[in-house]
């Protein structure tokens, strides 16, 4: 994490993180298998507008009392793309810059991406296991694409990528990822799961996408 605006240089696909590059969100399976079963409805409180998208997570998130392997162990049920570090190469190679732009953990998204040896700007809420198993996710107050509501907006990163480049594609499946995708131009937005199924009832061009590496595919 930094707090100054990186300067970019060549085009840039934005990218979601958890259900874009990866199949499942992190937060599904911590409640399904990390969570105590009595523990709070904290997401239910977000859908109800009771929490912010990051007191919800961050709250889940306090819920855990794990250890480093197990965390990491529901984090690989993700399933991450599997054809990520060839298709990422490919795009590097034909002048796209990655940029992860995530309302989730970068304790998560860094382990899993350095697994599979591939190495991007992240930006992310900061997070550290604690010595009771708890995964503490702080706000990332210095970044200048802070977020009360998300943590990091991708609105802002994708807002900085299009101020200094002609070509920014965006990637995205959520609610926090909306705003992002329809700043680019149709072209270059993909979207999958709930921001799908809102671009498509508001009749919204996009291309659609099963696999993070189709996206590489598709830009290419």
């Amino acid at each position: 994490m930094t707090n100054e605006i990186p300067a970019l240089s060549t085009r840039v696909l934005v990218t979601d993180f958890d259900g874009t590059m990866t199949r499942r969100d992190f937060y599904q399976l911590a409640i399904a298998r990390l969570l105590p079963p009595d523990s709070p409805d904290y997401w239910g409180e977000f859908l109800a507008g009771r929490l912010t998208h990051f007191a919800a997570l961050q709250s889940m998130f306090a819920q855990i009392h794990a250890d480093d392997a197990t965390i990491l162990a529901v984090a690989e049920e993700m399933e991450l793309d599997p054809r990520l570090p060839p298709a990422v190469q490919k795009l590097q190679a034909a002048g796209w810059e990655i940029v992860v732009a995530s309302a989730g953990c970068d304790w998560y998204i860094q382990r899993l991406l350095a697994r599979r040896g591939v190495a991007l700007t992240v930006h992310a809420n900061p997070g550290e296991l604690q010595a009771d198993g708890t995964l503490c996710m702080t706000p990332p107050l210095a970044s200048p694409f802070y977020d009360a509501d998300t943590g990091i907006s991708k609105e802002a990163v994708t807002r900085n990528a299009l101020a200094q480049v002609a070509e920014v594609a965006f990637a995205g499946d959520g609610r926090p990822d909306l705003l992002a995708a329809l700043l680019v131009a149709p072209e270059y937005r993909f979207a999958r799961g709930w921001l799908a199924q809102h671009l498509s009832a508001e009749q919204i061009p996009y291309h659609g996408f099963e696999h993070w590496s189709d996206i590489a595919e598709m830009l290419l």
